[in-house]
């Protein structure tokens, strides 16, 4: 029976009403829950839980059901869509790509002709759902997330360790965290020769305050172990501020899949790098950083300088310096504060590039003498600002090579390498050795 124009206004009328209720009980629970916020601040034991509160429910999960909640809540990112591992029969290589029902399908998929699933006319991508995270942990496939979310915020950021010499950079990070009370949480890699560091939020926040955060962690790392390579900064999930056009952003894989399990990889490790004995206990209770925190964190660092630490390119203005006030005078970085002692006299051969000789120098003021040699690129940016992919585009360029006895930095950082070690109590003794 077709409804009059009265019923449909009786209807409309209706939704009206309960929505007008949810929004009174919204209201409702927002109060209570800044009460109940302020009564935390001033509960016994709040210092501690100000930066990192525990999460609200502790519970240790027993059955899958409850296992696969405990694990969607903490590993959020889009759930309209989400990566699986693949490896090619040709050539043995592993990747990853969309799960779609259409995937490898003649005539619909064009990844058979080398297309990319951005562009591709026939999507029909299989979103998040509880099975898929089961089939994950129970090792039917490989899953992955993308952790940027369509407004462009995010649930976590997680930073990849994966050179040779992961185990002394993941220890300094850890350090690092541990220090400023941002709490880390680090997966041992599927690979089992790398290192995850996993930092999780109580709700979402902006992909570029979620990176600023991780790029702050790792500038301060540098001042520890100078070993630590720029390119760290490449390594941050997610790795753009921006949603690029017709792409998903960068994905990382998932932990606690069943094949790597078995052998002690793509679980969480504790300081000396042992799995936790009860993995799900162990995630049961993660602290989640609020957002307020990591906000300020982001905000302090960029106005110390200490996002990245490298001067910005003159032809960009960078993001994270939006407002004027808070960038640097000239674009020039205000220098760190190191504390060790130094050589009193420094030598450096001025040929082909400015070569320091490292001994003597403690950590600390090496990564700051790396650092004149480094600049933000203004490729990334101007890309960025395009929402063009920036997959292939390094955020950092280091004019710098770390070599056994010397520190090789460009010729024109002769006189600001002067004045670092100056400033620090020493001298650096040039000897002249370009040709006439």
């Amino acid at each position: 029976m077709r409804r009059t124009r009265d019923d449909i206004l009786q209807e409309i009328a209706r939704e009206e009403t309960r929505l007008s209720e949810l929004d009174r009980r919204r209201d409702e629970a927002r109060a209570r829950i800044a009460s109940l916020k302020s009564d935390l601040d001033t509960a016994p034991g709040s210092e501690s839980l100000h930066l990192h509160p525990p999460h609200a429910s502790a519970k240790v999960p027993q059955t899958p059901a409850e296992k696969v909640g405990l694990f969607r809540s903490l590993f959020r990112g889009r759930t309209d869509i989400f990566p699986t591992r693949f490896v090619s029969k040709r050539t043995g290589k592993s990747g990853y790509s969309p799960a779609c029902s259409n995937k490898w399908e003649a005539g619909l998929c064009v990844l058979r002709t080398g297309g990319k699933c951005g562009e591709c006319p026939n999507q029909a991508f299989v979103p998040v759902g509880d099975r898929e995270i089961l089939d994950h942990l129970q090792g039917r496939h490989v899953m992955g997330v993308y952790p940027l979310l369509s407004d462009e915020t995010c649930w976590f950021v997680a930073a990849d360790f994966d050179k040779s010499s992961w185990k002394d950079d993941i220890a300094a990070f850890r350090e690092t965290c541990d220090s400023l009370g941002v709490p880390a949480v680090i997966e041992r890699s599927r690979s089992g020769n790398g290192a995850h560091a996993w930092f999780f939020f109580e709700s979402p926040v902006s992909a570029n305050t979620a990176r600023r955060l991780g790029c702050c962690l790792i500038t301060e790392t540098m001042s520890r172990r100078h070993e630590l390579s720029m390119d760290s900064y490449d390594r941050l999930f997610p790795n753009q501020d921006t949603m690029p056009r017709g792409g998903f952003g960068n994905l990382i894989a998932l932990p606690l899949q069943y094949e790597p399990r078995q052998e002690g990889n793509s679980v969480f490790v504790d300081a000396r790098l042992e799995p936790y004995e009860d993995q799900w206990a162990f995630l049961a209770a993660v602290p989640r950083i609020e957002a307020s925190v990591a906000e300020e964190i982001a905000r302090e660092a960029t106005r110390t300088g200490k996002v990245t630490g490298v001067r910005f390119a003159d032809a960009i203005e960078s993001d994270e310096f939006a407002e004027p006030w808070a960038r640097p005078p000239s674009g020039r970085r205000r220098p760190m504060r190191i504390a060790e002692p130094i050589a009193q006299k420094v030598r450096a051969v001025l040929s082909q590039r400015l070569f320091v000789e490292k001994k003597g120098l403690p950590s600390s003021v090496l990564s700051e003498l790396k650092r004149l040699g480094a600049f933000q690129n203004p490729e990334f940016y101007k890309k960025q600002k395009m929402r063009l992919s920036t997959a292939l585009t390094p955020r950092v360029i280091a004019c710098v090579e770390d070599l056994p006895p010397f520190l090789a930095l460009p010729r024109g950082c002769a006189a600001d390498a002067e004045r670092v070690i100056a400033d620090y109590g020493g001298t650096l003794l040039i000897d002249d050795q370009r040709s006439p």
